[in-house]
């Protein structure tokens, strides 16, 4: 069975509204890991917060994430044409936090080291994918990036930073209540 898909912009009359919080409350329930995406640019290190960020292919080797459209780093981490993207280790919420702020100087105090092409590899992270900007897509309200992989290694002994229904960790449920 074939389907045609249509584009990004592509309004169905008969699609059902979505409401962005129920969206939003629903896949929070699907916990993921942080990343902070790096580059080096003639200003100097920068970078930014993202969980959405995932495994692509293996052949090519190709990994994605998805910054929002209104990210003043994106464009100029784009212009840099590489990248890399830090997966944070559990004790470095403050990393998610401080990288998540807009207009500071989100390397002040972050220990890092330069990788192939000068893109920081932050210091304690658990794994770090060294990549080259391989293509942008329309995701909405956000820019799917793909980048080819260049290098990559990880540390074994580190445990990864996850996020889960607005929280650090995994959020346990609660007990459900007796029905009488």
């Amino acid at each position: 069975m074939s389907a045609t898909v249509g584009s990004a912009d592509t309004v169905d009359a008969t699609d059902p509204v979505v409401d962005g919080a129920v969206m939003r409350d629903v896949l929070g329930h699907f916990a993921s890991g942080v990343v902070v995406v790096t580059a080096n640019g003639p200003s100097g290190p920068m970078g930014f917060t993202c969980q959405s960020f995932t495994s692509l292919s293996l052949d090519p080797p190709l990994v994605s994430f998805a910054p929002s459209r209104t990210s003043s780093t994106w464009p100029r981490i784009r212009d840099a044409e590489t990248f890399c993207v830090n997966i944070l280790a559990a004790d470095q919420e403050h990393h998610s936090a401080g990288f998540a702020r807009s207009g500071v100087d989100n390397f002040t105090g972050v220990r890092w080291r330069p990788g192939r092409s000068g893109a920081p590899i932050l210091e304690g992270a658990c794994a770090w994918v060294h990549c080259r900007l391989h293509s942008e897509h329309d995701g909405g309200d956000h820019t799917i990036v793909v980048g080819r992989v260049l290098e990559l290694a990880a540390d074994h002994s580190r445990r990864p930073l996850l996020y889960h229904r607005g929280n650090y960790g995994l959020v346990l449920p609660r007990p459900r209540e007796e029905v009488r």
